[in-house]
């Protein structure tokens, strides 16, 4: 049995403490959640609440209030857009979000910066109502494999508890994980042309300093024309020994990729 989150309601119609279920003895389950759990989202502030009358993409929604709102720490396939084709699996997407909150109340969780410079509320998303059971919509579109972790500074809270989540959905090839269009990429095989959001693995292979504003150095990869651009928001990154297996994750333009949390660099254990 798999991690199984469960988001209760307490008498005030709020999301009570997060139960996290592991594959224990039945009778061991019920004691674990019977003592009172922690709140994976305990501490972030509580913002606007309001019903969810559309779903623009897998990471996008419009409340009743007319307020727009794109959930923090992941990354869904984004939609058409103009004389731009949406991406690969932005149906998929959309709909699992759809399915999970349309026409369901929910209450935003705010981990930081609250809106970006086009008044989205940038949140994570609870619902709060009794149609289905009460979900954390940004983690359950990670562990259905219908989105990505996607780790930005400003709004950083709680999405070091996604990664996890990703890992077993994609080990499992659940969702778009099953999509070959979706598999980590090796460095040395991304196409020199890729634009876009990617994950990739490889072999460090060099760090020197930077000159880019906002850059704090660049690593050189093993077989590979790509270099990570680590920001100053993951500057502690530029301590990695050469030859350090890792994970990236970023978006990659003329074959340089942004890393601007250290949460999107993952070191990877040898072979």
């Amino acid at each position: 049995m798999g991690q199984v989150i469960s988001l209760d309601m307490d008498d005030t119609g709020r999301p009570a403490p997060i139960c996290i279920l592991v594959p224990l003895a039945a009778a061991l389950l019920v004691a674990a959640c019977g003592r009172a759990p922690e709140d994976p989202l305990a501490g972030l502030a509580e913002g606007e609440r309001g019903r969810v009358v559309r779903v623009i993409d897998g990471d996008a929604l419009v409340l009743s209030t007319g307020q727009n709102v794109r959930l923090i720490g992941i990354e869904a396939p984004a939609g058409p857009d103009r004389d731009r084709e949406g991406d690969h699996g932005f149906e998929e997407s959309k709909r699992a979000l759809e399915e999970m909150a349309l026409g369901r109340e929910v209450e935003l969780r705010y981990g930081g910066l609250t809106r970006d410079h086009y008044e989205r509320a940038l949140a994570h998303v609870v619902t709060t109502d009794t149609l289905a059971p009460p979900l954390w919509l940004n983690a359950e579109m990670i562990r259905r494999g219908a989105a990505r972790v996607r780790v930005y500074p400003d709004t950083a809270a709680a999405n070091d508890l996604l990664l996890p989540m990703e890992r077993e959905a994609r080990e499992a090839k659940t969702g778009l994980w099953k999509d070959p269009a979706w598999r980590v990429t090796d460095a040395a095989g991304l196409p020199d042309s890729f634009q876009g959001f990617q994950m990739v693995e490889a072999v460090t292979a060099g760090m020197q300093g930077s000159d880019i504003r906002g850059v704090s150095c660049e690593v050189m990869l093993d077989r590979s024309l790509l270099v990570l651009e680590i920001e100053t928001g993951a500057a502690e990154l530029c301590r990695l020994d050469p030859e350090t297996r890792i994970r990236a994750r970023g978006h990659v333009r003329n074959l340089r990729m942004e890393i601007n949390h250290s949460l999107n660099l993952e070191i990877l254990e040898n072979p």
